[in-house]
């Protein structure tokens, strides 16, 4: 019995979020719905902007929120990235501790933590800017084998694939790890400009990989697949087991022999954040927890869409709750 059912491997970020109108945004000239990203002295101009605003900040990163879900259904869980020592890292680090995640000692001194402005305007969609700032330092002597060893699932970033330095090394060291221990490997794509620009490496690492989580586009990118199913179908051949989402279409699963189509709950969607993160995390809770994957993957877009009914990237009270509702 390990003290870990996952470790997760990935990008700390604080994500601030602020609700603007329509006017509002259409001064800022954004394409609306892209996320770029910036360096921080870009970053810290267009924060001081909204200074007059409420933001709401979160503990995140992509993986971070899904080893955030996993725990609140109640999971062990550990993650392994970097944080500065500014008032956002201390932020992160207390809320992670809150949690009970092993998150180590991640805290870089002189250093400032990853930011992600979300700007969420009526339609539900969300414009972010990304300043990665030390996050994107995480570097294979970061990479902790014991946590990795002490975990039956080690769960990657696909946007580490982005640092070909850093985040590269440490994905392949990760991976090292991962084999020498016998720690299952589960990669998030998250986004499809990650395989067409760093395919390779993707390519390299997905052959090590025992599951794989995509959307519509990723999984297009990925298995050169016409439709989610198409790809889906194409996606047996590359990795054992694959989760492909497909927004209101569902979720098509793959996982210990069981293969399924899983329809999405309707709604009324506020916004978009971090769907894909919530149910990468409860599907492997259901499958760490001996709920059968297309079981797991049904509670799953249940929690996807509790949280895609609010705003924020997760959830922050009746995870557990949802999960038992839809079992």
């Amino acid at each position: 019995m390990r003290e870990f059912q996952i470790c997760g491997l990935g990008n700390a970020i604080v994500d601030i979020f602020i609700e603007v109108s329509d006017a509002e945004f259409a001064e800022l000239g954004f394409e609306r719905g892209t996320m770029r990203l910036v360096e921080l002295t870009e970053q810290k101009a267009l924060l001081a902007q909204f200074k007059k605003y409420d933001p709401k900040l979160v503990s995140g990163g992509s993986v971070a929120n899904s080893i955030i879900a996993f725990s609140q259904l109640g999971g062990q869980a550990a993650f392994i990235g970097c944080v500065g020592d500014d008032r956002y890292g201390l932020f992160y680090t207390t809320e992670f501790e809150e949690l009970n995640i092993g998150i180590g000692n991640p805290v870089i001194v002189g250093a400032h933590t990853g930011t992600c402005l979300a700007l969420i305007t009526p339609d539900a969609e969300r414009t972010m800017r990304t300043c990665l700032a030390v996050s994107s330092h995480l570097s294979e002597r970061h990479v902790d084998e014991e946590r990795i060893k002490n975990s039956d699932w080690l769960f990657i970033e696909g946007y580490l694939f982005a640092n070909p330095e850093s985040g590269q090394s440490a994905i392949r060291k990760a991976i090292a790890f991962a084999k020498k221990h016998g720690t299952k490997v589960a990669i998030t794509c998250s986004e499809a400009f990650i395989i067409n620009i760093f395919g390779g490496a993707f390519h390299e690492a997905l052959k090590q990989a025992d599951l794989i989580f995509c959307n519509e586009t990723e999984a297009a990118a990925l298995a050169k697949g016409t439709t989610a199913e198409d790809s889906f179908r194409r996606l047996q051949g590359m990795v054992p087991s694959s989760v492909v989402t497909a927004g209101a279409q569902g979720a098509y699963v793959r996982h210990g022999g069981i293969e399924a189509h899983v329809p999405a709950f309707p709604c009324q969607p506020k916004d978009l954040t971090g769907a894909g993160d919530m149910l990468a995390g409860a599907f492997l809770y259901g499958i760490t927890h001996s709920t059968t994957p297309d079981k797991a993957c049904q509670a799953a877009c249940f929690l996807a869409m509790k949280v895609i009914t609010q705003v924020g990237a997760r959830l922050h009270h009746g995870t557990r709750q949802f999960w038992d509702e839809i079992e």
